[in-house]
């Protein structure tokens, strides 16, 4: 019976992927796809929960049969990062998009997503005390106590890490292992590695511009195929975020959102007041922020539902650069940079609203001046170098409560609602890294603004 049940709802998701394909055929756009796969998923995901409860071998089995839809589409994501960071950024220079202003449109985008991770701080330690939050009312339990050891032994990495190592850890002793996504800072690595070759191309253009032009010729068809491999991976966005969201929704433990249901709120009002935040400093720069809302939002979906940075890299680049008018050379540098420094949702608010929570508990008075200030320098400086996947945000709060000298165990307490509030701090970060972008362009004077304002729908239908 149990293997009936399981092939019926494998039978009943396909059906929903043969409808969305359907409506793919029928030009609907691309947007309108994402959002009914994403309502389909949060609908069938509830009803497969009452259906047969959270640990049920149906439910956990059936799980386990979706997750080849929607980790596999996370997965093939992944797999074209590395290759498209690289060949973006090397094609920026071949095309002279960042010969003469590289060093200004870096800092430009590096103050930005660091600046913007201390306001997400400040954000944090306001929400947690309007509140009132107290980090020991949290209750354990026996999921909770296995991760607070897991916590612990991720601190004794944390604390064995200085910042000047931290900092070293930035650059690509071996840019083969970073093209494979080995370490948290290889995104950086990468970057920085194809800036030099970027870089060793423009000097041998002045003195040998037949191998350069040979060189540029390569790189532009290999931009080419790459950029045709991620319009092929994103046509299967509709479907990864069905599978994704009915996964989400058919395994939380609400009981547990409830019981928590205060912390999870004040982490959503912080993160939607950052995200005003960026709507503004749009505004400050001249640009309509609806447009933005508009435009941004499949990709803000993505990242929602599939909590992963750089799974939603080549959707950020692509949107930046075909429907925000962004050039593709600051594209790559804000969403690549985005996905280890500077993360407005796990390095920012996040660990802000944890260490306020625990300062209590460590004889400290988190109203004092000095404390929140402190805090919001820790965290900014702490956000340079987390891995823009699935536990990032729990590395961050390790390091800033570890460097301020308090209680981490509060990290294992809140297990049971960290997807759901994961969900929010991706899609901020990714936000954060758009806004980079976008902010980068008008300082620079770089922005397409005709296409910026172009109200065409989006162009990744094709």
């Amino acid at each position: 019976m149990s293997t009936l049940l399981i092939i019926a709802n494998i039978i009943i998701l396909l059906l929903f992927i043969v409808g969305l394909y359907t409506l793919q055929k029928k030009h609907v756009s691309f947007s309108k796809r994402v959002f009914i796969g994403l309502g389909i998923g949060i609908l069938f995901g509830l009803v497969l929960q009452f259906a047969y409860g959270t640990k049920s071998d149906v439910l956990k089995t059936t799980i386990d049969w979706y997750n080849i839809v929607g980790n596999g589409y996370v997965k093939l994501l992944q797999m074209i990062v590395m290759p498209l960071v690289f060949i973006s950024i090397v094609s920026a220079f071949t095309k002279l998009k960042l010969a003469n202003n590289i060093g200004k449109i870096s800092s430009l985008i590096l103050s930005i997503l660091v600046g913007t991770t201390a306001i997400a701080a400040a954000i944090g330690i306001a929400s947690t005390l309007a509140f009132h939050l107290d980090g020991a009312q949290l209750q354990q339990g026996d999921a909770e106590k296995a991760r607070i050891e897991l916590v612990g032994q991720k601190l004794g990495d944390v604390q064995n890490t200085t910042l000047p190592q931290k900092i070293v850890s930035l650059l690509p002793a071996n840019p083969f292992q970073d093209l494979t996504g080995e370490r948290p800072t290889s995104t950086i690595a990468v970057v920085i590695f194809a800036a030099f070759i970027g870089v060793a191309y423009i000097g041998i253009k002045r003195k040998n511009p037949e191998q350069a032009e040979l060189f540029s010729k390569i790189v532009d068809t290999l931009h080419t195929i790459v950029m045709r491999v991620v319009t092929l991976i994103l046509r299967l966005t509709p479907f990864g975020v069905l599978a994704i969201m009915t996964k989400v929704t058919a395994t939380s433990d609400y009981n547990a959102i409830w019981q928590l249901g205060k912390f999870v709120v004040a982490s959503y009002v912080a993160l939607i007041v950052m995200f005003i935040v960026h709507l503004l400093l749009l505004a400050f720069a001249g640009l309509n922020p609806v447009t933005y809302v508009k435009k941004a939002l499949p990709v803000l979906t993505f990242a929602f539902t599939s909590r992963t940075s750089a799974g939603a890299l080549p959707l950020n680049v692509k949107t930046q650069t075909q429907d925000l008018g962004v050039p593709e050379g600051i594209a790559n540098f804000a969403g690549s940079f985005g996905l280890s420094i500077g993360q407005n949702g796990c390095a920012g608010t996040y660990p802000a609203m944890l260490a306020v929570m625990v300062a209590p508990l460590a004889g400290i008075d988190p109203l004092t001046p000095s404390f929140i200030l402190l805090l919001i320098a820790v965290v900014a400086l702490s956000s340079f170098g987390v891995a823009g996947v699935g536990g990032g945000a729990t590395f961050a709060a390790l390091l800033v409560l570890s460097s301020m000298n308090l209680p981490i165990a509060i990290v294992g307490l809140l297990i049971s609602v960290e997807p759901l509030i994961d969900m929010g701090r991706t899609a901020l970060n990714v936000s954060g890294s758009m806004t980079a972008g976008l902010l980068t362009s008008r300082a620079t004077k770089e922005l397409d603004t005709n296409v910026y304002h172009e109200t065409k729908e989006t162009s990744l239908t094709v």
